[in-house]
């Protein structure tokens, strides 16, 4: 029976998904080990805190289309 082959959503490359493989199953073996230097708090305090910068944007970004005057 042939594994069925998948492309990894990270670095692209393919790669065989086996039972029993660690990590997420769109993810190739090399992407899906952690870092280990960083703990997974962390990443997910950086992620979290460009999304933050990201709606301060969107919220400036809306209040200048809605407040602006025009000249």
């Amino acid at each position: 029976m042939a594994f069925p082959i998948k492309t990894c959503v990270v670095c692209g490359e393919e790669f065989e998904l086996r039972p029993g493989k660690p990590g997420f199953a769109n993810r190739c073996p090399a992407c899906s080990e952690p870092e280990e230097n960083t703990p997974p708090a962390a990443r997910h305090g950086e992620a979290f805190e460009r999304k933050g910068e990201a709606d301060a944007e969107r919220r400036r970004a809306i209040r200048d289309l809605l407040y602006r005057k025009d000249s």
